[in-house]
């Protein structure tokens, strides 16, 4: 088939978001004996010195946008910002209890794209919308005991709905190599100071991983940008949930972990409001 087409983008958006857990398990690996702080700074350094060689080869010098670069602060901005608070809730609560909270993601997307990007509103959307919302408050059962761990995941979750939208906008006009060098350095820079007051030393076995979680990160996001470049925000956002799966099979057989039936019942509602947003043609 052909490779630009719109079925095309959807693999690989639903390809990055199967491999960006491999950087939630060793970022949650790494944390008990790094602050998350710290971690987060590390994962972009650590992409930087992976992906700006491999812009200046392919740009030269001219490796950032040339326009729209506020836009590109901004999506930075969000998605340090989401990435931090994710990465302290993994180290309070599992994986998958993490990344089924961070699914509201979507949901906030979607209704974000009818608001910014004049995306139409259906009935299919409506009907999404509204079953992921349940979902959230089913895992978060606002009702009883509230954990901080899900707490941090769902702001994260906000935070990076914010920046799928900015990534929309700013990725129209700017080629995906550039995008992803000035992510990776402008993101390391503005994490700098957090990375500085907790500052850790790895040990010698320790830096591959910390170098792992660089690549995969930065080829996770090289493969949303491009996504992003050329498909609708509302069809891209629901391939988010194909996290549970990766994040699911980390969690167990890495960290023993089993969340609860309501974490399930949940995460299970939020996915069908997922294949039903994945029907929509943008």
């Amino acid at each position: 088939g052909n490779w630009r087409s719109p079925e095309a983008f959807l693999i690989l958006m639903a390809v990055a978001m199967l491999v960006i857990p491999v950087v939630d398990g060793l970022a949650k690996y790494l944390s008990t004996g790094h602050s998350p702080l710290y971690i987060g700074w590390a994962r972009y350094a650590s992409a930087c010195v992976i992906v700006l060689p491999f812009a200046m080869f392919s740009h030269g010098r001219r490796i950032f946008p040339q326009h729209n670069i506020g836009l590109h602060i901004l999506r930075t901005i969000f998605l340090m910002s989401a990435m931090t608070l994710f990465f302290v809730a993994i180290s309070r609560t599992s994986l998958a209890t993490a990344v089924s909270a961070y699914f509201i993601a979507p949901i906030i997307a979607s209704l974000l794209a009818m608001l910014f990007l004049k995306e139409r509103l259906t009935i299919l959307k409506g009907v999404a919308m509204a079953l992921g919302f349940c979902g959230a408050m089913i895992i978060l059962q606002p009702g009883g005991h509230m954990d901080a761990g899900v707490l941090m995941a769902m702001g994260a979750g906000a935070l990076f709905a914010l920046y799928m939208i900015t990534t929309r906008l700013a990725s129209r006009q700017s080629d995906p190599v550039r995008t992803l060098a000035f992510q990776c350095l402008f993101g390391a820079l503005i994490l700098t100071p957090q990375a500085i007051w907790t500052w850790s030393v790895p040990a010698l076995e320790e830096l591959p991983l910390f170098l792992a979680m660089g690549g995969v990160s930065a080829c996770s996001h090289l493969l949303s940008i491009t996504a992003f470049r050329h498909a609708g925000a509302s069809s891209l956002a629901p391939l988010v949930y194909l996290e549970l799966v990766s994040a699911s099979i980390i969690g167990y057989l890495v960290f023993s972990e089993s969340p609860d039936a309501a974490i399930w019942i949940g995460s299970g509602v939020i996915v069908l409001g997922g294949l039903l947003l994945t029907r929509i043609k943008n």
